[in-house]
């Protein structure tokens, strides 16, 4: 690893010679503390290294995720493909993780993976740069709106398991959805302060509610009498319900869902203007993210598979959350089934505070360097409750439109929160790719570096993953297909990448993009680094 202090000695880069102070009015002409963005330091930096941890686990939700997605993973290979394909996701987005942490601990901006891309990308950086940051953006947004829907299905068959024939209808869970979404953005608003504690008793309840949940699971039939679920039927039954010929592509297809739940390697870099020294804290807050997900994540799926007595009844299901008859079966017992529900939902809510951060700040750094409409509106900084409260109320904005296509269509809801995978990783290659081609050497090292041939085959690997996945992840969740069970990843991804190829062309005269200090300027804001 290099040191702080080697990126001061090192020869600076092309785009740090041409853009790096010349051409920043926050930086140059004035003495004004700027952060590594180049921009002027607005934010405060109220969260430190265990608020930053917490953030990540919360608003990760690795076990959650899982469970959420079972009866869908289920289908691609029954339990054995459920576990095998969570753990064959998990490590090639260690893999991409590891290539994200890197980039972060070298340029430690808000932006993320929006910036990295227009410093990697050399001379095609303004291009590379505009494409990660709206797909990046469009990702996060709808990747809350994934949150808070599953917030929202929570509540509503928390109430269906304890009120015999209630039929849940999608007006319940829209009605959810929208009181969810406000209290979140609402939290974000006006509680800027108070974020970093309140994401600490979220990671309470994640540590907590996989901790209590796994233990229900793994004790409650011995005492109630009920059998486990078998090994083989666990580690063995291998049932492709997919309608592919292919076990091998069935299984490929089905680490989609082990990739929704931990594909958030990005989730604490756009916190970097708001902890201090981001370029070490931020590749630890995503080590302990990675780390805690992918064995909370194990262990939990583990506990309630064997806890299954019927997988049948599970598919079948008539509640909106998978969750609700996983846990009536294993705890045998309503209540049971509703009190960890509760241990589900709690985290969640936290997660969906996290995500609107995310989501917010992301919009946010596109305004602020012109690539949004009316950027010059958004991008504003609030001096009374520090944060970017009109890109905090635009995202509530942005998730009550999505929700009101939720009641129309649950299919079109679907396919529009889908894509978060695809949008993601999309944005991700558009940095890491251009980092590799260009022989890694449009970055100066930061903190945490992989040296040698270790960071070319790394971010060659996960290139490679993301490109090929890109493609697996569009074909049809099954055979054969309608259209209400049709994936449209693809036409939703490329619709919105034409929306922003438009909108490249109408802006890029007065897009500004990206902009990166020299890291031994005084005018380098306060732990900056």
């Amino acid at each position: 690893m290099a040191t702080i202090e080697d990126k001061t000695t090192q020869p600076s880069t092309t785009h740090e010679k041409s853009s790096a102070l010349s051409s920043s009015d926050d930086a140059t002409g004035h003495d004004v503390a700027v952060n590594v963005s180049g921009h002027k330091q607005e934010l405060q930096r109220n969260f430190g290294l265990l608020s930053l941890c917490c953030l990540g686990i919360t608003s990760g939700n690795v076990w959650i995720g899982l469970g959420g997605a079972l009866n869908v993973a289920i289908y691609n290979g029954g339990p054995p493909g459920a576990i095998y394909e969570f753990i064959a996701a998990s490590v090639f987005y260690w893999i991409v993780a590891a290539s994200i942490a890197e980039l972060a601990s070298s340029i430690p901006s808000s932006g993320g993976v929006y910036h990295w891309a227009t410093i990697t990308g050399g001379r095609y950086g303004r291009a590379c740069g505009w494409f990660a940051g709206w797909w990046n953006a469009l990702a996060w947004l709808l990747g809350y709106a994934s949150i808070v829907q599953i917030v929202a299905n929570q509540a509503v068959s928390m109430y269906a398991v304890m009120h015999d024939g209630f039929v849940p209808l999608q007006w319940h869970v829209f009605v959810t959805y929208i009181v969810v979404t406000w209290i979140s953005v609402g939290i974000v608003l006006y509680l800027n302060r108070a974020l970093p504690p309140t994401e600490i008793i979220g990671g309470f309840f994640v540590i907590a509610g996989v901790f209590i949940s796994i233990l229900v699971c793994a004790i409650m039939p011995h005492v109630n009498g009920q059998p486990y679920a078998t090994n083989y039927s666990v580690w063995r039954e291998w049932q492709n319900q997919t309608g592919y010929s292919s076990s091998g592509f069935a299984f490929l297809a089905g680490m989609l869902n082990g990739a929704y739940s931990v594909g958030t390697p990005d989730l604490v870099t756009h916190l970097a203007e708001e902890v201090p020294h981001p370029s070490r804290n931020i590749p630890k807050a995503i080590l302990v993210q990675f780390v805690f997900g992918f064995f909370s994540g194990l262990f939990y799926l583990i506990a309630i598979l064997y806890g299954i007595t019927s997988l049948d009844d599970v598919l079948a299901s008539p509640y909106l959350f998978p969750l609700a008859e996983i846990y009536r079966q294993a705890s045998g017992s309503k209540a049971g089934s509703v009190g960890l529900l509760f241990l589900a939902f709690m985290p969640t809510f936290f997660s969906s505070i996290g995500c609107c951060v995310t989501a917010s700040r992301v919009f946010w750094t596109l305004a602020r360097d012109r690539a949004t409409p009316f950027s010059h509106f958004f991008s504003h900084v609030n001096q009374s409750t520090h944060n970017p409260f009109r890109a905090i109320v635009f995202t509530g904005v942005f998730l009550t439109v999505l929700g009101c296509i939720y009641v129309g269509s649950k299919t079109a809801f679907a396919a529009f929160v889908g894509s978060y995978v695809i949008l993601s990783t999309l944005s991700y290659v558009a940095a890491i790719l251009p980092h590799l081609l260009s022989g890694r050497k449009n970055v100066v090292p930061g903190w945490f570096w992989m040296k040698g041939m270790m960071g070319f085959i790394v971010n060659g690997i996960a290139c490679a993953y993301i490109i090929v996945f890109i493609v697996i992840f569009c074909f049809p969740f099954s055979l054969p297909v309608d259209a209400a069970h049709m994936n449209y990843a693809s036409l939703i991804t490329g619709g919105l990448s034409l929306f922003v190829l438009l909108f490249w062309f109408i802006r890029q005269s007065t897009y500004v993009g990206p902009r990166e200090v020299v890291l031994d300027t005084h005018v380098l804001a306060k732990d900056a680094l």
